[in-house]
């Protein structure tokens, strides 16, 4: 199957993790940034994490560069823009981008301008390519209760505006889910669709409590439900679709190599799953590459690849317009 042609959707991709080096460059020269380096080469070993990764948490130290050139309204419409651009090259045709607008006020910028600033590079590239986007707003595990609530707040206007869904995510750890009960409930009332980080380290209850306790309709990763017995059924039974990223999942030693990846057994015995980048740059990766991976560590059948890309259809939050387009791409 040549995957580069196929219609591609993804439902799992952070805008800070998918940025163009030679933009960070252009971007740090403009605007006077230190980088430690400003050559393309170096800034790409700083942005890529290695298959060898110890740890989620050293997968998450590649995201500081990035983040120094996300602080302007300009630059986050212009790095918006170009995601959506890269992802209609390979004929991705929808995809959910999402961001921790919290992480991009260091320049001055509130809530509101940061949400307003990407849904602005979307609503550009959907103009120029065949490509449809919505914003899924994250708030950071590792920041209070409260702060998500300042998202989920100031992202409420922009609901039906290109603004989705809530998440959550950064480094886990056990039990997360207790702490943010009351924003994410808040979030549901007001609208917000929910998918969660969960189980992408060793915590398969977890993704039991992210659904239990938050709602959560998608889970980020859910590897773990694999050690969970508690978890993998209530996944199973309420058909939580799994946004999986193998290459991600790999460097975060969520699994050791390709081979391991429990995504085809997962989708053998009926729990809905996905294929998604996670981070084009910090993974080093592309949706086309991310489905050549399955295909050939599963061997996967053109009729294996039509049913995920139609779970995607469904667990999309995207509108029934869209997602009526998106089925005619591949069932003609």
């Amino acid at each position: 199957m040549n995957f580069a042609t196929l219609p591609k959707i993804e439902l799992h991709c952070h805008l800070d993790g998918s940025l163009r080096p030679e933009t960070i460059l252009d971007i740090a020269k403009r605007d006077g940034i230190s980088l430690p380096s400003m050559n393309r080469d170096d800034i790409l070993k700083e942005l890529i994490a290695p298959l060898e990764c110890e740890s989620l948490d050293e997968y998450l130290e590649k995201f500081s560069i990035p983040n120094l050139v996300m602080q302007s309204e300009e630059n986050l419409r212009r790095i918006t823009f170009e995601l959506f651009e890269d992802a209609a090259r390979e004929n991705v045709k929808y995809m959910e981008v999402r961001f921790a607008p919290l992480l991009h006020t260091a320049g001055g910028l509130d809530v509101e301008e940061i949400i307003q600033a990407v849904l602005t590079g979307i609503k550009e590239a959907e103009k120029q390519y065949e490509i449809k986007g919505n914003l899924i707003l994250s708030c950071m595990r590792t920041m209070s209760a409260s702060r998500a609530f300042e998202v989920v707040e100031k992202g409420r206007r922009f609901l039906g505006e290109g603004v989705v869904a809530i998440d959550l995510c950064a480094s886990e750890e056990e039990g997360f889910c207790g702490k943010f009960v009351e924003p994410i409930a808040l979030a549901r009332e007001y609208g917000y669709r929910v998918t969660i980080h969960a189980g992408e380290t060793g915590v398969g209850k977890n993704v039991l409590e992210a659904v239990e306790l938050l709602g959560a309709e998608r889970i980020g990763h859910g590897v773990f439900i694999k050690d969970c017995g508690e978890a993998y059924n209530i996944v199973k039974e309420k058909q939580v679709v799994l946004e999986m990223c193998p290459t991600s999942n790999v460097q975060t030693k969520a699994v050791n190599q390709f081979s391991d990846h429990p995504i085809y057994q997962f989708h053998k015995d009926g729990v809905k799953v996905t294929v998604n980048t996670d981070n084009r740059t910090v993974s080093d990766t592309t949706m086309a590459n991310e489905c050549d991976i399955v295909f050939k560590e599963f061997n996967i059948s053109e009729n294996d690849y039509k049913q995920i890309y139609l779970t995607s259809v469904e667990a999309s939050f995207a509108d029934c317009e869209i997602k009526e387009m998106l089925k005619k791409y591949i069932t003609g």
